[in-house]
């Protein structure tokens, strides 16, 4: 079956390394016939003062000459112009045009602020060690990502790495569960793609995101599964991808949904 890789970064956002150029040369090694670039979308000084946590406004231009440009030029690679965009709720500083955003071919969806606290910033994780915190921080996290998630006049294409708050392996006092079926509820209600993140498995948290009863969830929900590494170096951008897809197989998931330049969606049934 094709091998697809829809979320990696590259050197434009200050906090990854290396080329586009250096991730479709690995790419093309690990024999991938899909990769999206999906370096995250400019933020204000406010929550980006130093640019390493997301691309420059200034660098954008150069950032989407050099991903079209590796389309022009290996076209037998499904090669695909995305960002991935921090949702901010009630503190969101910025103001989108939809021209802006329909110039992407895909654009992941994701929660790394609480409220203005990065909360899976290992310079900052301070906060998860308060008393009660982790049932406060997952709460508010997951309040936030089904907002996300549900909200149709936001276009997110694909929720990335659904679960993130588990980077550190803090975990609430209550069972999760529940709360999977409301995420699932609302991914699917906005009409969502999710994405099962091989990353995960190298953090405190050492699974895969989601989790595999928040993966079935979102299965019985069909709410549609892509696949990313999440790469930020070139040498990660085929890392897991076959055991992220066996992990699909298991939740339920007969076929991987992929986004296309043309902003549609194909699928490649799952045979692995």
């Amino acid at each position: 079956m094709d091998l697809v890789n829809t979320h990696c970064h590259t050197g434009f956002c200050g906090h990854a390394e290396g080329s586009v150029a250096a991730y479709v040369s690995a790419a093309k090694e690990a024999g991938l016939a899909t990769l999206a670039f999906t370096d995250h979308f400019p933020l204000s000084d406010a929550f980006d003062p130093d640019g390493y946590l997301s691309v420059p406004r200034a660098s954008m231009e150069d950032y989407k000459r050099d991903v079209l440009a590796a389309r022009e030029e290996n076209p037998k690679m499904d090669i695909l112009f995305g960002v991935e965009m921090d949702y901010l709720g009630e503190v969101e500083d910025r103001i989108f045009s939809s021209e802006e955003l329909d110039g992407f071919d895909v654009i992941l969806g994701s929660v790394h602020f609480v409220d203005r606290w990065p909360f899976d910033d290992p310079a900052q994780r301070d906060r998860w060690e308060e008393p009660g915190a982790a049932d406060e921080i997952w709460k508010r996290y997951i309040e936030l990502w089904c907002q996300a998630a549900a909200d149709a006049h936001i276009r997110f294409d694909v929720m990335s790495h659904p679960d993130l708050a588990k980077k550190f392996a803090y975990y609430p006092s209550f069972r999760l569960e529940p709360l999977y079926e409301q995420m699932a509820e609302a991914a699917r209600a906005g009409g969502r793609m999710i994405e099962v993140n091989t990353s995960g498995s190298y953090y405190a948290c050492a699974e895969p995101f989601p989790a595999p009863a928040l993966l079935r969830a979102f299965a019985r929900a069909g709410v549609p599964c892509t696949i990313g590494t999440d790469a930020h170096v070139p040498e990660n951008v085929s890392r897991d991808i076959a055991r992220g897809i066996r992990l699909m197989k298991e939740a339920g998931y007969s076929c991987v949904t992929v986004p296309t330049s043309t902003r549609d969606r194909r699928s490649i049934a799952i045979d692995i």
